[in-house]
């Protein structure tokens, strides 16, 4: 299963400060460096594998649905031990019809496809043997976490969907998050080693059998740079055409912090944000899978929030949501359980249908109470926010926060700076002070 594992952001004030003759920091108000694109990145969802007793009507299913939502893209998990559970090239017949059936179905609907290969057959594991002996073929354990032992295994499979899928692909994705901590994915030492090791095995493998098909490096939860610095470190560079990333924590200020992290390690690679999303799981639950629970208006919300600020940014190939169904325990979904809609389903496919758009606003609300001056309002989803409070043209207070679940925030203006004569101003990072709002009392 894919789904989000990266820790939850609090919402909340992160850098509060007391002002007095203060000039920022060069740079400080800078927006975020986005260059126009010739069109939008690929938009599109995360849709089931064959994996879990899929039929073929499923799968027909799912991708009429990402017709509706007007996807580009979908993005489907093939798990390798499900897919040859026994031996190299001994084929699962029913994993293999689904696979087929919904690269099929996509390529007829105009809908490209990204293929996330993941999860090492019992007899290629290199899981230490009493977990190796308890590993049964067709059925997941800890053992299938582990990466290959040999990884020319891997390679000769991603080859073979490569070959088989021809230009029905548009990309392979190279496992599923390895900088992962809670190791679902990929378990064991060495883990930016071992997964450079099965990159550079796998991208000539891929690229011999089908040249056109990109091959996605990656799949980090990390937007710290922590771990892609270490697969760096390791040889990567060259054996890649693209770098997945999964951030469903501030994803705007995720993907500017990783870009960052790319470029000043001469990697120019475009970004695939293949997964992200939020848990319209809100008033049942708070967390869920580690991520703060929403309401179902406010995932509809943030995915027009997130898809208009994006829409220009170049360095963005795809932005594919997670996903398309509800499962036990993940109402990430724009359907539910039963495959009724959300809002969220309507607001995808409007934003899907037409990108580009109005940057969502911010708004500020100022009042006074018992002496001290209270901020308040909203503003989009997945960034820091910046509220800036002046005496006069001085700056003499700063506060760097994030929104709570439902996009709000209050800050409290310190009292020594009384309740007149303030100017104050809010923005978010990623449109930069010029889409600020500002009030005055």
């Amino acid at each position: 299963m894919i789904g989000p594992r990266s820790a939850l952001a609090t919402a909340g004030a992160l850098g509060l400060c007391l002002l007095a003759g203060f000039a920022p920091a060069a740079g400080a108000e800078r927006a975020s460096s986005v260059r126009a694109a010739s069109g939008p990145p690929l938009g599109g969802i995360n849709i089931p594998g064959p994996s879990g007793g899929a039929t073929l009507a499923q799968a027909d299913k799912a991708v009429a649905e990402a017709k509706a939502l007007h996807a580009k893209i979908v993005r489907v998990e093939v798990l390798w031990s499900d897919l040859q559970p026994t031996g190299p090239g001994a084929n699962d017949p029913k994993e293999l019809a689904y696979t087929d059936r919904v690269v099929n179905d996509a390529g007829a609907a105009g809908i490209r496809v990204i293929l996330l290969v993941d999860g090492t057959p019992c007899w290629a594991s290199s899981a230490p043997a009493p977990l190796r002996r308890k590993c049964v073929p067709t059925r997941s354990s800890r053992a299938n976490s582990w990466p290959p032992s040999k990884p020319a295994d891997f390679a000769a499979f991603t080859s073979y969907l490569a070959k088989r899928y021809g230009s029905l692909v548009t990309a392979i994705e190279i496992w599923n998050e390895p900088d992962q901590a809670n190791e679902d994915y990929f378990a064991g030492p060495h883990k930016a080693e071992r997964y450079a090791a099965l990159l550079r095995g796998a991208y000539p493998a891929i690229k011999q059998a089908n040249p056109q098909v990109s091959v996605l490096a990656g799949s980090l939860v990390g937007s710290n740079g922590v771990f892609l610095r270490s697969l760096y470190a390791a040889g990567i560079k060259g054996y890649y055409d693209g770098l997945a990333v999964h951030f469903y924590t501030l994803t705007l200020a995720a993907v500017r912090s990783i870009h960052e992290v790319q470029l000043a390690n001469g990697d120019t690679t475009p970004l695939w944000l293949d997964e992200f999303g939020w848990s319209s799981c809100w008033p049942r639950h708070r967390i869920e899978l580690e991520q703060g629970c929403v309401t179902a208006q406010t995932q509809a919300a943030n995915y027009t929030d997130v898809f208009r600020s994006l829409a220009t940014t170049s360095y963005i190939a795809a932005e594919v949501i997670f996903k398309l169904q509800d499962s036990p325990g993940e109402a990430f979904g724009v359907l539910t359980t039963s495959r009724r809609r959300k809002p969220s389903f309507a607001a995808l496919s409007r934003v899907l249908a037409s990108p580009f758009g109005p940057a969502p606003h911010v708004t500020l609300h100022l009042r006074r109470d018992r002496g001290r001056v209270i901020a308040t309002g909203s503003g989009p989803v997945g960034d820091y926010m910046q509220l800036d409070a002046y005496q006069g043209s001085v700056l003499r207070f700063r506060a760097v926060f994030t929104l709570d679940r439902f996009n709000r925030y209050t800050i409290t203006i310190p009292a020594i700076l009384g309740t007149h004569g303030l100017r104050v101003r809010v923005y978010q990072y990623w449109t930069g002070p010029g889409k600020s709002a500002q009030k005055s009392i």
